[in-house]
């Protein structure tokens, strides 16, 4: 097993890495929307999502993998009236189309508006 650590997406808040290799397979942790320099989270739910996204890829490719190797994600929205403007940006990313769930959930972490987690193949 390897640990999966990155500057090019948020640090873990808790006790949890980024994320982790094993076997062929990498798994991330849930990214928020959390711009890792910064720190800042944008605003609305196409910008949280692109940004979530894009903490994904940078856990992956970190690994050596990408989106077009990833198997299955889950996706956790704070509100589900926000699925078509997250669809719109996550379909951008996910162009295989991996298996998903995509659920509401009462909280995330920040007050963000959405996590992405992912699991992929190298």
């Amino acid at each position: 097993m390897h640990v999966l650590e990155t500057k090019n997406a948020p640090g873990a808040i808790g006790p949890y890495s980024q994320g982790y290799e094993a076997n062929g397979f990498v798994f991330t942790s849930g990214q928020i929307p959390v711009e890792p320099v910064s720190g800042a989270v944008p605003e609305n739910i196409a910008a949280q999502a692109e940004q979530s996204c894009k903490n994904v890829g940078a856990i992956l490719s970190t690994a050596g993998t990408g989106f077009d190797k990833v198997l299955k994600t889950t996706c956790f929205l704070a509100d589900m009236g926000d699925f078509a403007a997250f669809n719109e940006v996550y379909a951008k990313f996910f162009t295989s189309k991996p298996a998903r769930s995509c659920v509401a959930v009462k909280d995330l972490p920040k007050g963000v508006l959405c996590e992405i987690e992912a699991i992929a193949v190298k």
